[in-house]
């Protein structure tokens, strides 16, 4: 059981130290980080009665409707609200970088409990392994997408433009990531790829936030 439990909270500890360490200007107050890996965690459950209601009563069950609405946007926008309403609005976000790390924190609050629950009930190394390479790391990617908008929104004429990109963004990427695991479950290359395609775009994201901070703050 210790096994289990360090096997599936260390990638989401991990990610959220490299993202943490990724921001250029002063550190952000750890506990208004903590607090948005907390705010992430307790979205689990009402998420997953949501989609087990949908399961139950046999609405959305398609490969398309259940990887972009059931989800994607499920998923995604309740972290967006929860991020916006934790973080967003207070004075302590106030640069480019800070929609990254508050989103990825969030997002990987989510992906540990619920990585958490997966092990605990299957209980496997190999299926250990594969969460921390694809689910876990593909919610810090999808946070990155989405925290970077907000951090674009902070600081521009045409917020809410970017905080609806914040959650169209994050939909669009998690629900591709969730249909490739739909229609091909039994190879993961094509989710692996995608993981590293989007890999790719976060680090570019990272690089032009913290670029934007220099440019602004300077």
């Amino acid at each position: 059981m210790i096994a289990i439990a360090l096997s599936a909270v260390a990638p989401g500890l991990a990610l959220l130290s490299y993202f943490y360490l990724r921001h250029e200007l002063e550190a952000e107050p750890l506990g208004y980080v903590i607090r948005s890996f907390v705010a992430g965690a307790v979205l689990v459950f009402p998420i997953m009665f949501i989609q087990y209601a949908f399961v139950e009563e046999g609405v959305l069950t398609g490969p398309f409707w259940q990887a972009y609405i059931t989800t994607a946007l499920l998923e995604e926008f309740f972290k967006w609200f929860m991020i916006y309403y934790t973080i967003y609005i207070h004075k302590v976000f106030d640069d480019y970088y800070d929609g990254i790390l508050y989103a990825v924190a969030c997002s990987l609050g989510f992906a540990t409990l619920e990585n958490f629950l997966y092990l605990w009930v299957y209980d496997s190394l190999e299926i250990a392994i594969w969460r921390a390479v694809l689910p876990v790391s593909g919610h810090a990617l999808f946070a990155v997408v989405m925290g970077y908008c907000l951090g674009r929104a902070k600081h521009s004429t045409r917020e809410r433009l970017w905080l609806f990109m914040a959650v169209l963004s994050a939909t669009v990427i998690h629900g591709t990531f969730d249909l490739i695991l739909i229609l091909e479950p039994n190879h993961k290359l094509p989710a692996v790829l995608y993981i590293v395609i989007l890999w790719m775009v976060a680090l570019l994201l990272v690089r032009a936030a913290n670029l934007s901070n220099r440019r602004q703050f300077k």
